[in-house]
């Protein structure tokens, strides 16, 4: 959780008079007001003042006693009306409380008070009550609309536990498993351009894509194959005789529901071969809840970064460079499991 700084007007007036010197140097140092602000925890605009005021005046411009209004003052909630919001938007998605929004944002939550207490406020103003309580703006979590919680609540409290239960039982061996598609012309990240002007990447033409699946343990174990073409049956088996060829222990493996996974081939093979292999499903509409989700996501992410690859073979040898230095980091394959939303797999207590 980031670190929440005490509104400037709790200081001393010592500590007001240091803070407005470190804002004035910050400035001759090069930092622009709003990183100064964000760090010091004060308004940009008081900073910027003072620094017009210094350069025409020095330091003997600076004000001896505390400025402004006192803090709480003026605002247009109360403490017991910013609670109350505070406690809708913990508990409730915009859709539940009849906001027209995806996420909350400082135009969705100020729709939240108008549509509470009937108070207009600007956005900007909206903005100081979530920030104040210790919400910051993140990237959103995708979840499908249809996913169950009850069935996630199950296979997190019943379904799993008790897979990790026969595998410790039996000496085996938990692996997650889930397919990728890595495209030669994504890039992770933004690129500077003139002000106006869109920012652009050469592109390899045709379009160039490689596709793997792997499977991961959350004790650093990596196990993956590149195939050609959609994964199919066909594809899935291949993998699971290789799977249990490179194991020494009997896998329990843990797959989503797609239906290459499930196909009347597949499951007669997997009980054909049942002393070796179990394969289990996540429940629907869950892919956060697959560990292998976030090694998908850093391998996207790392194989483009230094540069499009301009051909198929560049392509799969850096995807082939990305699993070999997995394979000897096992603590690396092990962080996949640290998140939040998979930490119920991990091999440590979180």
């Amino acid at each position: 959780m980031p670190i929440q700084l005490p509104d400037a007007r709790q200081l001393s007036d010592e500590a007001l008079h240091v803070l407005r010197l470190r804002a004035l140097r910050g400035i001759e140092l090069g930092f622009s007001e709003v990183e100064l602000a964000e760090l010091l925890g004060v308004c940009h605009e008081t900073i910027s003042r003072r620094w017009s005021s210094y350069r025409t005046e020095g330091l003997e411009a600076l004000p001896g006693r505390r400025t402004g209004r006192p803090l709480g003052s003026g605002r247009s909630l109360s403490e017991a009306r910013a609670d109350r919001i505070r406690g809708l938007i913990d508990d409730h998605s915009p859709a539940e409380l009849g906001i027209a929004h995806a996420l909350w944002t400082r135009r969705a939550v100020g729709d939240l008070i108008r549509k509470e207490f009937a108070i207009e406020m600007a956005e900007r103003t909206v903005g100081l009550y979530p920030r104040r309580r210790g919400y910051t703006s993140k990237v959103p979590a995708r979840r499908p609309r249809k996913q169950d919680p009850d069935e996630v609540g199950r296979w997190l409290a019943e379904d799993y536990p008790a897979i990790e239960g026969r595998a410790a039982e039996e000496g085996g061996e938990v692996l997650w498993v889930d397919e990728v598609g890595v495209d030669a012309d994504h890039h992770p990240g933004r690129g500077y351009a003139r002000r106006g002007e869109r920012a652009t990447m050469e592109v390899p033409r045709p379009h160039i894509r490689a596709n793997q699946i792997t499977a991961i343990g959350n004790e650093g174990t990596v196990r993956s194959m590149t195939y050609k073409g959609s994964l199919d049956a066909a594809v899935f088996l291949a993998f699971l005789a290789g799977l249990i060829e490179a194991s020494s222990r009997k896998v329990f493996l843990i797959a989503d529901r797609l239906q290459a996974h499930k196909t009347p081939e597949v499951l007669a093979w997997v009980e054909a071969h049942r002393g070796r292999i179990e394969v289990s499903y996540l429940p629907a509409d869950a892919p956060e809840r697959n560990p292998v989700e976030y090694l998908n996501n850093d391998m996207k992410g790392e194989v483009n970064k230094a540069g499009l690859p301009e051909d198929r073979g560049t392509l799969h040898a850096r995807i082939l460079a990305f699993m070999n230095h997995l394979a000897g980091v096992p603590r690396h394959v092990v962080s996949y499991f640290l998140h939040p939303e998979v930490q119920y797999a991990a091999a440590i207590n979180i």
